[in-house]
C-alpha cells in the first residue's frame, strides 16, 4: 500500500505582524481569492506548498499545505523532507519565519486502490455505504464529492475524518466547466481514493509524543502506515462481500461453533435493517461483539453484504487489494 502524505501546518498572527507579512508578498499575481477574507497563493504549487492567508476580522492566520509527494522524489527520506520544507519555508518568508514558527494542524493520508473499472468502484461504494455510521463516527457529505460516489465518515469526539470516493468522479465534479484536459481522466478510471484526515492539533498529538514541529512530522511519517490503518479498520470490516443467501451458505459451511454461527448470522440480517454497522452491533446487546468480528475475519467474510437489488454478486476483501498492490 503506497501512502502520500498532505501536511498542513498553520500560524496565528496579530495584526501587526500580519499585516508586516501579507501586504508584502500579497502582489496580487497567482492568487485566488476565496473570499474577502481567504486568499490563496499558488506561487509555489509546482515545488508541492500552498500558501493560505485568512485575513479575517476576527483572526490572522496563515495555512501552509504541503503534499510530500511533490516536495521530495522519495517521502520515505523523512530527515530531508523536513529539511526541503524548512527551506521552503525560509526562503518564501524571506527569514522571518520557519518550520518551528508553526503548528503542525492536520495531516492527510491518501491511498489510491485499483478496482478495475468504473464499475466496480461505484459498486464497492454501493456496498459500503451500507455500513452506515460505526463507533466514534457519524456519515458526512462534501459539496465536492456526489454522495452516489464517495462514503465519507465523521469522528464524533477523535477530530478525525475518514473519506472514501470514486476518483474519477471527483475530479470530473472539481474540473466541470473548465476547459480541462479529459485525456488525464484515463490512468483515474476504477481508482477508489481513500482518506484519512487528522484534523486538528489534538488528532496529530494522539501519534505522537514530540513536542516540536519537525519531531511531530517525522513521527507521523514514519508510523504512517499504521496511522492509515488504524482508522481504516475500525471502518472497514475485513472480508469478501457477498450476497446475504451466500454469506449465509458460507457461514453455514465454515463456523462449527453453533452459538458464534447463530450470532453472525444474526448480524447479517441486522446491519441492512438497522442501517448501520454500529447500531446492529448495539442491537444485538453483545459484549463480545469483536469475537463476532474477529469470527467474520476468519473467514474472509464481511458482514456488510451485497443488496438484493444490486446485480454484482461478489467483491474482493479491500485488504487483498492492499496487499497486492504491495507486491
Amino acid at each position: 500500500m503506497n501512502l502520500n502524505q498532505i501536511l498542513e501546518l498553520s500560524m496565528v498572527l496579530d495584526n501587526e505582524h500580519f499585516q508586516k507579512v501579507f501586504p508584502r508578498l500579497y502582489k496580487g499575481e497567482g492568487y485566488i481569492v476565496e473570499s474577502r477574507e481567504e486568499y490563496i497563493d499558488q506561487s509555489l504549487s509546482s515545488k508541492g506548498i500552498t500558501v493560505i492567508y485568512r485575513d479575517s476580522q476576527y483572526k490572522k492566520k496563515i495555512r501552509l499545505i504541503a503534499n510530500t509527494y511533490l516536495l521530495v522524489d522519495d517521502a520515505s527520506d523523512v530527515d530531508r523532507l523536513i529539511r526541503k520544507l524548512d527551506k521552503r519555508i525560509i526562503e518564501y518568508f524571506n527569514g522571518k519565519y520557519r518550520i518551528e514558527d508553526f503548528v503542525l494542524s492536520g495531516m492527510n493520508f491518501v491511498a489510491d486502490m485499483d478496482v478495475g473499472t468504473r464499475a466496480n468502484a461505484l459498486a464497492y461504494l454501493k456496498v459500503l455505504k451500507r455500513i452506515g455510521r460505526v463507533k466514534g463516527f457519524s456519515p458526512t457529505s462534501y459539496e465536492y464529492f456526489d454522495d452516489d460516489a464517495s462514503f465519507c465518515l465523521s469522528g464524533n469526539s477523535n477530530d478525525i475524518d475518514f473519506l472514501l470516493y470514486d476518483l474519477e468522479r471527483a475530479f470530473t465534479r472539481q474540473i466541470k466547466g473548465v476547459n480541462a484536459d479529459w485525456k488525464k481522466l484515463k490512468p483515474i478510471k476504477g481508482i477508489l481514493r481513500a482518506e484519512v484526515r487528522l484534523m486538528k492539533p489534538k488528532a496529530v498529538r494522539a501519534y505522537t509524543d514530540a513536542d516540536d514541529v519537525s519531531g511531530q512530522i517525522a513521527d507521523l511519517l514514519k508510523d504512517n502506515r499504521n496511522i492509515f490503518l488504524d482508522t481504516f479498520t475500525q471502518i472497514i470490516p475485513f472480508g469478501d462481500f457477498y450476497k446475504k443467501d451466500k454469506a449465509v451458505e458460507i457461514i453455514r459451511k465454515e463456523v462449527a461453533d453453533s452459538i458464534m454461527r447463530r450470532r453472525m448470522l444474526q448480524l447479517l440480517v441486522l446491519i441492512p435493517e438497522k442501517k448501520s454497522l454500529r447500531l446492529a452491533q448495539k442491537a444485538m446487546n453483545c459484549r463480545n461483539i469483536e469475537k463476532i468480528m474477529d469470527s467474520f475475519a476468519k473467514i474472509n467474510l464481511s458482514p456488510v453484504t451485497i443488496s438484493k437489488r444490486h446485480n454484482v454478486k461478489y467483491l474482493e476483501n479491500f485488504y487483498s487489494i492492499f496487499f497486492q498492490e504491495q507486491k
